[in-house]
């Protein structure tokens, strides 16, 4: 049911009207292993993309998005509104990102 929850970055739903629910969010902490960390490190000195990283973050978004639609789910909402993220480090090998918006119920 929750991945039938629209998710927009924009305020209106073209061809849609709704009722504000309420805040709605999905938070994730992440951190790759020892060994992903050393190969990044080692990467850190001779430049590029660091894989390990861009894969941690991604996955990270992708679980703040599954659990903001929990949220919304669990609020009653059909879809939420004006999503962002926001995203920090806690450790040097940790990050936080958390989706956030507002969740709606649609009255058409």
């Amino acid at each position: 049911m929750a991945d039938k929850i629209l998710v927009s970055t924009t305020e209106n739903i073209p061809g849609h009207n709704y009722e504000v629910i309420g805040e709605v969010f999905g938070l994730t902490t992440q951190s790759k292993n020892v060994f992903k960390n050393i190969g990044a490190g080692l990467k850190g000195i001779v430049g590029g993309e660091i894989k390990a990283y861009s894969e941690l973050l991604t996955e990270a978004r992708d679980t703040a998005i599954s659990r903001l639609r929990d949220n919304a789910t669990e609020m009653g909402a059909d879809a939420v509104v004006m999503m962002r993220f926001d995203s920090d480090s806690i450790s040097q090998d940790m990050e936080t990102v958390v989706a956030y918006g507002t969740a709606v119920k649609l009255v058409d």
